[in-house]
């Protein structure tokens, strides 16, 4: 494929993830945005003890958020301990209806939180998946990603996330779709040809995942594969917008064309 034709695709991508981005957040999206904002943070002493007691945990919540988000514990699940504040009004006088009055913790007591398998009931939102048949095109991205000196390995540790990029090593996580896998390694190898240089202290990181999520988006795009809102959606998870976008347009196209070229490159 020539430059001039790798140009053309990743305008046309770019193109269409604009006016996608402009349309709005997809339905998925919203639902998506409800749900784990129902999901509360914990602290980190919060976060040891879920992990000691549960290594695998990835949505934490109590029974009444899970009954709100439609889905109820199973019987006989036992919960995972965390401890929550005791808190009171520096003065009993003040309006408990004032947002900003100033609070004191007490103590703590003992709760009990549930992770996602530990329930049943209405299928959690997730936002868009990429589906299709990548073909060779997994081993010539993973070849290219050699070619420059990036090593791709295999991790469970890293979900819930899908990938993650450190300077010349990037993990995937494991059991992924073939379509799944190869976009998130696009993702990552864009990181890796953009943010590892100059830019990245340069940039924000919405910025970065931005190029990044644009990137992949062309590649995948430009093979055939279906990418249904995943990138909208994931770029919007980001708070990231059209603009953004278009301003990113020429890194995006450097980092798109590298791959395309190694992908089409007989």
């Amino acid at each position: 494929m020539k430059s001039e034709q790798i140009k053309e695709i990743t305008e046309k991508a770019t193109e269409q993830l604009v006016t996608a981005l402009k349309a709005g957040q997809s339905e998925g999206l919203t639902s998506y945005l409800k749900a784990i904002g129902r999901f509360h943070r914990y602290s980190l002493h919060n976060v040891l003890l879920i992990a000691l007691q549960k290594p695998n945990a990835s949505y934490i919540a109590g029974f009444r958020t899970w009954n709100q988000l439609g889905r109820c514990v199973k019987k006989g699940e036992k919960g995972i301990l965390i401890l929550a504040p005791m808190v009171r009004r520096n003065s009993e006088k003040e309006d408990e209806h004032d947002e900003n009055h100033a609070l004191h913790v007490m103590g703590f007591r003992a709760a009990y939180v549930f992770e996602v398998s530990q329930t049943d009931g209405r299928d959690l939102p997730h936002i868009g998946v990429v589906q299709g048949d990548p073909g060779n095109h997994g081993e010539r991205l993973r070849n290219f990603a050699s070619a420059q000196n990036i090593l791709v390995e295999y991790s469970e540790k890293i979900a819930p996330a899908r990938g993650t990029s450190n300077g010349g090593r990037i993990m995937l996580l494991p059991g992924q779709s073939p379509a799944e896998e190869f976009s998130t390694l696009a993702h990552e190898l864009a990181h890796e040809l953009l943010h590892r240089g100059d830019r990245r202290s340069s940039t924000s990181r919405r910025i970065r995942e931005t190029e990044a999520e644009a990137a992949a988006f062309v590649v995948c795009n430009a093979i055939g594969l279906d990418t249904g809102s995943a990138a909208c959606d994931y770029i919007q998870l980001w708070n990231e917008d059209a603009q953004a976008l278009t301003e990113s347009l020429a890194y995006i196209q450097k980092a798109a064309s590298q791959m395309l070229a190694a992908l089409t490159d007989s």
